[in-house]
């Protein structure tokens, strides 16, 4: 552990509640991965756990109210709280987010640039990309890995049905059941080309965790995010 590690002095706001599993995870990321010897070196969180926001893959799909008002609100009260960075553990709501992100008047770690980059590190040879059905059609992903020309690869409109059916299955706390199914359409992805799969779902990790797949062959969108806060977190201490 590096002697010089001090406690950050900026305050990061996160808006969680999409969902709530997710935003736990994310948490104990922040914990176990943050280079502290006591509570003390620990960072100051903000955390607004907002599960009653609309459900951002409904509103791409054009089935349910826009989130946007709710993401906004929600990251505007942490600044006015005290947060001096922002982080979102919803991959989706980032679409919105992306629509009002230069009114925000701190910075924001965006999920999706952090996941893209850390994908890039991780498998040269692309990765196969699996998020909720609205963060697919949004082509967000893309749009990001464009930037950097980075490639991702796509499962069937099949089992993307079941990607998707797995996400709802964790938000009802229904881990193991959906890391089987999970699990058995990475299985069928791995035999057609053998790269890593990129959670872009923040449910998807737990999905996977909860299966019997490698750790190693997962890039998780919660553990991208997490890395991106603590190096900005941090780094005033370097």
């Amino acid at each position: 552990m590096n002697s010089s590690v001090k406690v950050p002095s900026k305050i990061l706001g996160v808006l969680g509640g999409m969902g709530p599993a997710a935003t736990a995870e994310f948490l104990r990321l922040l914990a176990i991965k943050a280079p502290a010897r006591s509570d003390q070196e620990h960072p100051k969180l903000y955390v607004l756990s907002n599960p009653q926001i609309p459900d951002r893959s409904s509103a791409i799909l054009g089935r349910g109210e826009d989130p946007t008002p709710f993401l906004k609100e929600g990251l505007l009260s942490l600044v006015q709280w005290g947060a001096q960075v922002l982080a979102v553990p919803c991959n989706t709501a980032h679409f919105f987010i992306d629509t009002f992100r230069k009114e925000l008047p701190v910075p924001l770690i965006h999920i999706v640039e952090a996941t893209v980059g850390l994908a890039a590190e991780r498998s040269s040879e692309g990765a196969w990309l699996l998020a909720t059905s609205g963060t697919k059609q949004s082509g967000m992903y893309e749009r990001y890995a464009e930037k950097v020309g980075y490639p991702f690869f796509f499962p069937t409109d099949e089992d993307q049905e079941k990607v998707q059916e797995s996400i709802v299955l964790v938000k009802a706390n229904r881990l193991r059941e959906g890391g089987i199914l999970l699990q058995g359409v990475v299985e069928r992805l791995w035999k057609e080309r053998h790269v890593p799969i990129v959670a872009a779902c923040t449910e998807l990790p737990l999905a996977y965790d909860a299966s019997d797949l490698p750790e190693e062959g997962m890039i998780s969108s919660l553990g991208a995010l997490t890395e991106a806060c603590l190096r900005e977190l941090y780094s005033e201490n370097k």
